[in-house]
């Protein structure tokens, strides 16, 4: 993948803890056959003091860095790419000092920047389906925005959001079939709370075409065998995947998720 260098154009707080920063590049042309809705960029940062290559390839540095010397590579979605502009806007969750990246784009400003890899991305809502399911917690929020934008004005769709609280819930643009529910943690962990909404939903006639992204346990462990073993989703009529996990990096999450697609694979 390409490294693409972002300069910060501005921000927008969507909420308390939703970040949007618009950015510019001189050259987005890696977006121009990207059809995705989940379309994602690696974010590359990197520590002070280290000498890099122009081009970050992060999985080439592993085999010639010492590991304490790579860069942080954080992965987020890659909202409204406008190639001919060189513009585009990513939305990022920030809880106070947690973590690299919401830190960092909490005190960005014009002219800040940033280096990204990419973009990636599997999932666009399909078309042929008669309605569509998107749940996830905020870390899925601009992935499931850019899906509702994208549905035709008539198409029906259910939303199942999980954020902090009131305060906390983003606007979302709904097609006409469409309605979302907002669940709250309200101060606890919010363990369950996701799965049991989405359990919850009315379920409606015809084909579905679902797309679960969030907190690892919750989706793989919680949704994932509702959708496959109760409702009998096909693997075509489903993306699912965790974000993040609780307790963890997304360094360590990068190898939890590697142990659970193998243990899958094993039991599959």
């Amino acid at each position: 993948m390409p490294t693409i260098r972002l300069a910060v154009t501005g921000a927008t707080w969507i909420t308390p803890s939703l970040r949007r920063l618009h950015l510019r590049s001189d050259d987005l042309s890696a977006f121009a056959d990207s059809g995705f809705t989940d379309r994602y960029l690696k974010l590359v940062f990197l520590k002070p003091g280290v000498a890099y290559p122009e081009q970050i390839d992060v999985r080439a540095l592993r085999g010639t860095m010492p590991a304490e010397d790579l860069p942080v590579v954080r992965t987020y979605t890659a909202l409204h790419p406008d190639v001919a502009a060189g513009t585009l806007d990513i939305d990022f969750v920030v809880h106070g000092d947690e973590g690299v990246a919401g830190p960092w784009a909490a005190n960005a400003r014009a002219g800040d920047l940033l280096l990204a890899n990419g973009p990636g991305g599997a999932y666009r809502p399909d078309p042929e389906a008669d309605w569509h399911l998107l749940a996830g917690d905020e870390s899925a929020v601009p992935a499931i925005a850019a899906a509702l934008e994208a549905l035709p004005a008539d198409a029906v769709a259910r939303a199942v959001v999980l954020v902090e609280s009131a305060e906390h819930e983003p606007q979302l643009a709904l097609p006409g079939g469409g309605t979302v529910e907002f669940v709250h943690r309200d101060g606890g962990s919010g363990e369950g709370l996701l799965a049991a909404a989405v359990r919850a939903v009315g379920w409606l006639e015809g084909r579905v075409h679902a797309f679960v992204h969030g907190e690892a346990e919750e989706v793989m462990r919680g949704i994932r065998p509702y959708l496959r073993n109760e409702r009998g989703l096909a693997r075509d009529q489903l993306s699912v995947s965790g974000y993040w996990r609780r307790g963890r990096t997304e360094d360590s999450f990068r190898q939890w998720k590697a142990d659970f697609a193998r243990a899958e694979g094993d039991a599959g």
